[in-house]
């Protein structure tokens, strides 16, 4: 890279840091589907949900107790060797009341601001220490700790039956699991997870993962922490995944994740469909994963090819299933949304010398090889989003876009597939999609545009 890019790299490295928010944190942009007059009901039935403008998520972490007096949250940037869970309030809006509220969520220019706050957070229940306790016996065989055990039930017991309750009172018999990115803090985390929610009609049960992603201290030491801090939350994340599927009456998982916490998603994801594969069972039923959803992704485009279809390439690992046939992981679909102008991914593509981000592709940066293999697992769709930029580094244009949040909306809440209206989005190739005037070259609406000089992106073979 140039030493100039290298440069505004590095200056925007600090500026991440150092605008990291401190004023009030304000309801994102109301999503174009429900935009008055003529938008879509933000409640379907009131009757239905809890009207009060206070929304009640479900946490799951693995961050440590915050220990420093001053600070205002429950936990803090350190890791933690358990995983806890509980109830995280976040306040919409003080002072209004539920009608205001809503009349306010549908408003493409609000008259008055609608401010997050958090508010009370209850720890509910915690996991044993890890590692678990073992004992040997006099032959030698290794064993769990039997009491470490009956802590370990008792603990999925109790967040289970958590879950339980929760759903009990949703119009969805689902659970959507929110995973953040770097430089966020638990509070921030929720707010994030809160706004998803509420604009999907608080229908499905809300929870939210969230693990000690740095936003303190020196950038550079804050990020490579931040990165083996992802590492470290995989394991933890995928547990949690597995015993929010296992509990009785959750029907689908959807799955949110932005930024570099979409490496610690889809590495939680490509773990647990090895792990039912290996046991001879359908991922898809056994973890009920609906939708995918991966929002900026800071994760090297080969790495990222990888993950995804590594399983397709390792055909002596699949050997249960006649013909070759395929295991199936998810009931809807891995929806990848990418910005080009996505400036705060340069920061971690100098740092990683990465060859490209994966949420920094245009659809002319995947390669007509991989359009076509994409294509033919069926499961796959890049949404590139290039245009006014609705935040500062272009980096959470689908809290900050109206357009963007909307895509999302109609896909998660009302099941509109690509190319339906509602979701009027232009096709750019097999497995790539692009929004109206946010495009370059021309495009057509079923196949790819037209092919033009070499490309200078870096290109997904990942074949």
């Amino acid at each position: 890279m140039p030493r100039p890019a290298l440069t505004t790299a590095l200056l925007l490295s600090v500026l991440l840091i150092a605008g990291c928010a401190t004023k009030p944190r304000e309801l994102m942009p109301t999503p174009v589907v429900y935009q008055a007059p003529n938008g879509q009901p933000l409640i379907a039935r009131a009757d239905s949900i809890a009207t009060t403008p206070d929304l009640d998520l479900l946490f799951i972490t693995n961050r440590a107790v915050e220990t420093d007096a001053e600070s205002p949250l429950p936990y803090g940037q350190e890791r933690a060797r358990r995983i806890a869970f509980g109830s995280a309030k976040v306040r919409m809006g003080q002072g209004l009341g539920w009608d205001a509220l809503i009349e306010q969520s549908q408003l493409a220019q609000r008259t008055q601001p609608i401010h997050l706050d958090l508010g009370p957070v209850q720890e509910l229940g915690a996991f044993p220490e890890e590692p678990y306790r073992i004992t040997r016996r006099a032959d030698g065989a290794l064993l769990r700790d039997r009491d470490e055990l009956v802590l370990h039930a008792a603990a999925r017991e109790r967040l289970q039956t958590e879950i339980q309750r929760r759903l009990a009172k949703a119009p969805k018999k689902e659970v959507l699991v929110y995973v953040h990115g770097f430089n966020e803090t638990f509070a921030s985390a929720a707010f994030t997870a809160a706004e998803l929610c509420h604009f999907l009609g608080r229908e499905p049960v809300c929870a939210f993962f969230t693990w000690p992603a740095s936003s303190t201290g020196n950038f550079l030491i804050s990020y490579t922490s931040t990165t083996e801090s992802a590492d470290y939350a995989v394991e933890h994340l995928k547990k949690s995944l597995r015993m929010v599927a296992a509990t009785p009456g959750v029907e689908r998982l959807q799955l949110l994740a932005h930024s570099r916490g979409t490496a610690v998603m889809l590495r939680a994801v490509r773990e647990l469909a090895l792990e039912a594969i290996a046991a001879g069972q359908e991922p898809v039923h056994l973890y009920k994963i609906d939708h995918l959803v991966l929002f900026s992704p800071d994760i090297d485009v080969d790495i990222a090819a990888q993950q995804i279809t590594g399983m397709l390439s390792d055909p002596d690992l699949v050997t249960v299933w006649p013909e070759a046939r395929l295991p199936r992981i998810l009931g809807g679909r891995l929806t990848i949304y990418a910005s080009p102008e996505d400036r705060a991914l340069l920061v971690s593509r100098v740092l990683f010398r990465s060859r490209g981000r994966v949420g920094q592709l245009r659809p002319e940066d995947i390669s007509a090889k991989a359009q076509d293999y994409f294509a033919k697992l069926d499961r796959v769709d890049l949404i590139s989003y290039e245009g006014e930029r609705t935040d500062l580094f272009g980096h959470s244009y689908f809290t900050s876009n109206p357009r963007v949040s909307s895509d999302l909306v109609q896909m998660l809440r009302f099941g509109k597939p690509l190319g339906k209206p509602g979701r009027d989005l232009v096709r750019t190739g097999p497995v790539t999609w692009a929004f109206p005037g946010s495009t370059r070259g021309p495009q057509t609406a079923s196949g790819p545009p037209h092919q033009g000089p070499a490309q200078t992106g870096p290109d997904w073979h990942g074949l």
